[in-house]
């Protein structure tokens, strides 16, 4: 029986592969040295080598490194041309001002001989003496306050007003000129006889309470004509309520006398 060989038995050369490693390991130092031999191949240290932070680190510039050009239409630029611009036109000189003519001194005034016109004097004006308007209210306690259609008498004895007997007094004379003018304008003498001029004062009495209300009004002293009697009475129920009576006032009802005396 033959015997059987075995190919891993035999030895191999190595000839061959040392060949080859040591034509590549030429051909890689030729490969450095050429390159250092290129310039685009230096670079450039940045930093100090000398210093002892470390080693420099190597930058290639950028303009160094060969880049392919760049392909397309060439763009034409326009030919610079210097502009002709027409110079702004120099301005004006104003015109110098004329001198002012000198004003000579004037003369010495001299006083007219003519004396100034003296403004004519107003005619003096004299006022008539004032004659009683009709339908007022008459008091021999004082003057009479009127209202536009009808008058109040100012106050007999014990009446509202200035006269003596006021419960109000010199206080509150503004609370009695309000009672004056509210009752004022309530006397009606419309249905009064025409014909009567005048008459004797009518006086009426009545109490007025805190809150302004009227209560016990009666004709105290009557003028003779029931219907001159009746429209005083009804003035002052028609003028009713009035007011409050004044904070100040010490009692908390005032009898209140109102005289009424036509004249025509």
């Amino acid at each position: 029986m033959a015997a059987r060989h075995d190919i891993l038995d035999q030895p191999e050369s190595l000839v061959r592969p040392l060949g080859a490693s040591l034509a590549l390991h030429a051909l890689l130092a030729a490969s450095v040295a050429l390159y250092g031999l290129l310039p685009a191949a230096r670079t450039i240290p940045w930093g100090d080598p000398d210093s002892l932070g470390g080693g420099a680190i190597a930058i290639t510039p950028v303009s160094k490194i060969p880049l392919p050009p760049r392909a397309g239409p060439v763009n034409p630029v326009a030919a610079d041309t210097e502009s002709q611009v027409p110079a702004p036109p120099a301005a004006a000189k104003p015109k110098p001002a004329p001198p002012k003519p000198v004003e000579e001194a004037d003369a010495i005034p001299l006083k007219s001989r003519q004396a100034p016109a003296r403004p004519p004097a107003r005619a003096g004006t004299r006022r008539r003496a004032e004659e009683p308007r009709p339908e007022q209210l008459y008091s021999p306690g004082g003057a009479a306050a009127s209202s536009p259609m009808f008058g109040s008498t100012s106050a007999g004895s014990g009446g509202v007003g200035l006269g003596e007997g006021n419960p109000f007094g010199d206080r509150f004379g503004a609370y009695a000129a309000i009672l004056r003018q509210m009752v004022a304008a309530k006397w009606n003498t419309s249905q009064v006889d025409p014909r009567l001029q005048t008459a004797p004062p009518v006086i009426v009495t009545f109490e007025i309470l805190r809150d302004g209300s009227v209560r016990n009004v009666r004709i105290l002293q009557r003028s003779g004509n029931a219907t001159l009697d009746y429209s005083a009475q009804r003035a002052i129920l028609e003028a009713a309520p009035f007011p409050s009576l004044p904070r100040g006032f010490e009692r908390d009802v005032a009898v209140i006398e109102f005289w009424f005396q036509l004249k025509r």
